[in-house]
């Protein structure tokens, strides 16, 4: 009986010393993953540069959609001369889904991020993290773009297509616009064959491959190399385009300044007249008195 007691003893002994091992490993990870830079989290995607402040520890983080959009600005921040004089280097992050976008507005990482204004206002972004627009894009119109014939907005037309949209559930065009169309046609998306794809490029590449036959999206210039006007039909019209908001803007009226003179240059260098039609939220002058435009929204 004394030898079996025993046993049990030895045991109850390595059984607590193996809980106690696994709880503390546990904790350890736990304390591990806390201690990681809130941004790790978030996306796994970015790009960084140095600015011309040697030894400036301090950061500028930005935030876009998508890749070239993001690190192109980070570039030409780095050599910016009122961001080298607040920032020794450039964090330009991206996300190709609408959770790296929410959790970057909605916990007020990025002091730049590119956003829907419908975003801004669900998470009140402006009272609480002080972000105010510095450049706005145009409003504009969703299509259901064909690649050989006008879509129809009917039931019947949908049932054998092989539909492309955005996995962007903040995309109006690409994703929202599109789920309204369906569910006013009284169409269960569960009996529709849809492609959900990262980016509006991506979608026009499937459908100039021949591997949709419609997608929705919006309607630009270049477009005309790939595909015929006659073979869009309008979804929604007058829909607000994407701003670049800046973070306690109010506070810090130089870099504003300097951030919407880097993007309105870029939105110029784009061969679409779309970008060309940015709207300036700051008005900047060279006496330095620097006002900001309130938004027409």
């Amino acid at each position: 009986m004394q030898s079996l007691k025993r046993l049990r003893d030895r045991a109850l002994i390595l059984t607590t010393i193996i809980i106690v091992g696994l709880l503390s490993y546990l904790v350890g990870e736990r304390s591990a993953a806390l201690q990681l830079p809130q941004l790790d989290n978030v996306v796994e995607t970015s790009f960084s540069c140095k600015s011309k402040s040697d030894g400036n520890k301090t950061q500028l983080t930005i935030f876009a959609q998508s890749q070239p959009i993001a690190t192109d600005l980070a570039q030409q921040l780095c050599n910016n001369a009122v961001v080298s004089k607040q920032y020794g280097e450039v964090l330009a992050y991206w996300g190709g889904t609408s959770q790296h976008e929410v959790n970057f507005l909605g916990k007020g990482l990025a002091h730049l991020i590119l956003a829907k204004d419908n975003l801004i206002d669900a998470f009140d972004a402006r009272s609480t993290y002080g972000y105010y627009p510095v450049i706005g894009y145009p409003s504009y119109t969703a299509y259901f773009i064909g690649s050989h014939e006008k879509p129809r907005l009917d039931k019947a037309y949908f049932l054998d297509k092989r539909i492309g949209l955005i996995d962007y559930p903040t995309s109006r065009s690409g994703h929202i616009i599109p789920k309204q169309v369906f569910k006013e046609l009284d169409i269960n998306l569960d009996t529709l064959n849809i492609t959900f794809a990262n980016s509006h490029q991506s979608l026009r590449d499937k459908l100039a491959k021949g591997e949709l036959d419609v997608i929705a999206s919006y309607w630009q210039q270049t477009d005309d190399e790939r595909f015929s006007a006659n073979y869009i039909t309008a979804i929604g019209s007058n829909i607000s385009g994407s701003h670049w908001y800046l973070k306690k803007a109010a506070d810090n009226p130089d870099l504003a300044c300097a951030l919407q003179d880097t993007l309105l240059s870029m939105a110029k260098a784009q061969t679409s007249t779309y970008f060309s039609g940015a709207k300036a939220y700051w008005q900047c002058s060279d006496a330095q008195t620097v006002q900001f435009i309130e938004s027409d929204r």
